[in-house]
């Protein structure tokens, strides 16, 4: 009775083993590493939608104004991101991947003075196209009907 008991024991592990090495899978190569550094916004685009369709992003400023922006991102979750015109605006950033064919993100949300990152109820998610550790495309949908058209912006991090 033990030596079964030992036996459905180990089965069990087995099976969380191969379960935990399959989400890992699911990243497709992207890893919460490679989003750590000092990121620079080069370029704003536009898929199936009209450029001047978007007159905000973030709640806070027009796509181009993004354009420069330098986004610091520590290991530890804490950032901050900084407009050409020296608007600064401190996040708490994270990488989001469900799995279950659901696209991996990268999602934030806005931390002002005094706020607990946990009762910051509002933020952002914008699919990640590509994150090689150097370039990063991210996409933030924008619903058209019933599709989605997306603002998409292109980074490149400093020190590489």
């Amino acid at each position: 009775m033990y030596k079964r008991f030992q036996f459905t024991a180990l089965i069990l592990f087995v099976l969380i083993l191969v379960d935990s090495c399959t989400v890992v899978n699911k990243t497709a190569g992207v890893d919460r590493s490679k989003f750590v550094g000092t990121w620079t916004l080069n370029n704003v685009g536009y898929q199936s939608l009209i450029g001047n369709a978007v007159t905000k992003v973030f709640d806070q400023a027009p796509p181009a104004d993004f354009i420069g922006s330098t986004w610091i991102l520590t290991n530890s979750g804490n950032g901050q991101y900084t407009l050409a015109n020296g608007t600064s605006q401190s996040i708490y950033w994270s990488y989001y991947n469900p799995g279950n064919g659901v696209e991996p993100a990268f999602q934030f949300k806005k931390i002002y003075q005094g706020d607990k990152v946990k009762d910051v109820d509002s933020g952002y998610r914008l699919n990640i196209s590509s994150n090689d550790g150097a370039t990063m495309v991210l996409k933030s949908p924008v619903a058209i009907g019933n599709s989605n058209g997306y603002v998409v912006y292109t980074f490149t991090k400093k020190g590489n």
